[in-house]
């Protein structure tokens, strides 16, 4: 009887010494510290948050296949950097390093696996030298230079039409934009300024549905539509000229330019024109400057802002 009294306070005094050995431990774990070997001290550790798209990647940290796939987050990291690869069947690889920082989250959010045969289609049905698109009307507009004809379709490549044929001399840039409302299509070279309307009604119900304007003075740089979809603002190596988008219009010259092939940004839903240009200050100097010119309807009538170089 005593022996057993003897026997049962020794496991007890020995289970309590053990629970009072462990437990810095035990709250260690629970506060979120490990301990660190290369330290010999309990360190606290940070978490790594991993999203994928697709998800179900394997993680690889420290070259160690994880059991956790992703989207995962894992815990108890000591701070430091680490190797992470991510894996996923029929798609490239990813790789790169992570920091783990103590008591902190590092989130590993936007990882795009790419697949390793991407789905692409080929969108036309005839040659074509160039193309652009109408993101708004979700159409697809292509230019063939060998018969110079212009062709639409949706962005599937669906509905593939002819809507124009161009003049054999007609020399034609890259560059084309639509009108905002989708409905009209302008192209220049520097001596000529081409209009398609897309959509024949309302102003231009009695037009050809494809014209070509002239423009002897100056090349064209760069045009812009108006928000009207209405007027045009060419920009020319020697001016900022406003121009009816119809047969026969009248380009309106509205301010002289000392700089040739200036930078311009337009913006349609503001009606504001950005550029740069030169000007002679007080001290007889020339001076790069940028411009704001307003070309909403409240602004008109237009009025020269710069004045050109003189011929001393």
């Amino acid at each position: 009887m005593y022996n057993e009294q003897r026997i049962r306070g020794i496991l007890f005094y020995l289970s309590v010494s053990i629970f009072l050995i462990g437990l810095p431990a035990i709250l260690s774990f629970a506060l979120g510290y490990k301990f660190n070997p290369a330290t010999f001290k309990f360190t606290k550790t940070g978490l790594l948050v991993i999203r994928t798209h697709p998800e179900a990647a394997d993680i690889f940290l420290n070259y160690k296949l994880l059991n956790e796939k992703t989207p995962a987050t894992i815990r108890e990291l000591l701070p430091g950097d680490y190797n992470l690869s991510l894996f996923l069947d029929r798609h490239y690889p990813w790789s790169g390093k992570v920091r783990i920082e103590a008591g902190r989250v590092a989130l590993m959010e936007k990882t795009i696996l790419f697949p390793l045969r991407p789905n692409i289609k080929q969108l036309n049905k005839d040659k074509i030298s160039s193309f652009w698109v109408d993101q708004k009307e979700s159409k697809i507009y292509y230019f063939n230079r060998e018969n110079n004809a212009i062709y639409r379709s949706n962005l599937e490549g669906e509905d593939f039409e002819e809507i124009g044929i161009l003049p054999q001399d007609f020399s034609l840039s890259k560059k084309w934009k639509i009108s905002k409302d989708g409905e009209n299509l302008v192209g220049f070279n520097p001596r000529q300024v081409i209009l398609v309307y897309l959509k024949m009604r309302g102003r231009f119900a009695d037009t050809q549905p494809l014209i070509i304007l002239e423009h002897s003075d100056y090349p064209i740089i760069d045009i812009f539509w108006h928000s009207d979809n209405y007027h045009l603002i060419l920009i020319t190596d020697r001016s900022i000229e406003i121009l009816e988008a119809r047969p026969q219009a009248k380009i309106l010259n509205i301010v002289n330019l000392n700089k040739k092939n200036i930078a311009a940004f337009y913006d349609d839903s503001n009606d504001t024109l950005y550029f740069n240009d030169v000007q002679k200050a007080a001290d007889g100097k020339w001076y790069d400057n940028v411009y704001k010119l307003e070309l909403s309807t409240k602004s008109f009538p237009f009025q020269e802002l710069i004045k050109p170089k003189s011929n001393e």
